[in-house]
């Protein structure tokens, strides 16, 4: 089991880049970052609030690190089209040595969409457009040319090079509902969703039975998740903190309970913990945190 780390991109990016510094040194196993050009004004924070944007901060990453692993969580393909996004992922991946996770999602913020004038469609919709979508991809990452025909795509004898350093090169899904968990099942080599240990097993029920239906065997799929994480030994305030996330996947405690959490993840089949920065403060604080949460999962992880 790996822990990985999840910065903020709402933050300088001095301070982007000194958080994953101080993972790469400490061996976290990689760094992931949301593709969002804003907030949604409830659990992403403030629509008017400032974003570093995904792809470009990945590539300067690539440079500024020398071991972590990389990748967005997750790409949206409604914002690029699929024959640049497979270009810039295989440059990102040699530029990092072989070290790019391509993490990829249907879509779901709302007020991006409005702001920027981009169809973003029904959940059939966007399932139907990203089951396209990564056949793209893949295609282009892969093969010499790609030739496809489809609703929402159309390539002919398109080129993509170089390809990526890694051959392949691995592609994770971001999903949690039927369709998509289909999706992931027939198109992905990694899957992720935030979850609590329980809503993870009944989601990995969900992608095995996908599985099943085509043959395909469950384990082939790495698994990671993550909730947010807040440290404190105030019972009062923990509990405050989880009532206050609203449904949404959190741990609040001590590092113990952090890792009673990760514990549990791998019980039900998780290869991955990815842990956000949201709540863990700044400079020193933040690392001596970070380090605290290692430490205490450290019996968890291989």
């Amino acid at each position: 089991m790996e822990l990985s780390l999840w910065p903020s991109t709402n933050q300088t990016w001095a301070d982007l880049l000194d958080v994953v510094r101080h993972a790469e040194a400490t061996g976290w196993h990689g760094v992931y970052l949301a593709d969002h050009f804003m907030g949604d004004g409830a659990s992403f924070g403030a629509a008017s609030a400032p974003w570093l944007e995904a792809t470009a901060a990945l590539a300067a990453l690539a440079g500024a690190t020398e071991r972590i692993r990389l990748a967005p969580l997750v790409l949206s393909a409604t914002y690029r089209h699929p024959a640049v996004l497979a270009n810039w992922a295989a440059t990102t991946d040699l530029a990092s040595g072989g070290r790019l996770t391509l993490g990829l999602g249907a879509g779901w913020q709302v007020n991006e969409h409005e702001q920027y004038g981009l169809e973003l469609g029904t959940p059939g919709q966007r399932v139907r457009r990203f089951d396209e979508y990564l056949q793209v991809v893949r295609g282009l990452l892969t093969d010499e040319l790609t030739t496809f025909h489809g609703a929402y795509f159309t390539l002919d004898a398109a080129r993509c090079e170089p390809k990526p350093a890694q051959r392949p090169l691995p592609v994770l899904v971001g999903a949690k509902g039927e369709r998509m968990l289909g999706v992931v099942a027939r198109r992905a080599d990694a899957w992720n969703r935030w979850s609590t240990p329980e809503q993870m097993r009944v989601s990995a029920e969900v992608l095995a039975r996908h599985c099943d239906e085509i043959g395909r065997d469950p384990s082939s799929i790495r698994r990671s998740t993550q909730a947010v994480v807040k440290l404190t030994d105030d019972p009062a305030e923990a509990r405050a903190f989880l009532d206050s996330m609203a449904g949404r996947a959190a741990v609040a405690g001590p590092p113990s309970a952090f890792a009673e959490m990760v514990g549990a993840w791998r019980e039900v089949g998780v290869d991955e913990v990815i842990v956000p920065d949201w709540h863990l403060g700044t400079g020193a604080r933040r690392a001596d945190a970070l380090d605290a949460l290692k430490a205490a999962a450290e019996p968890m992880l291989r």
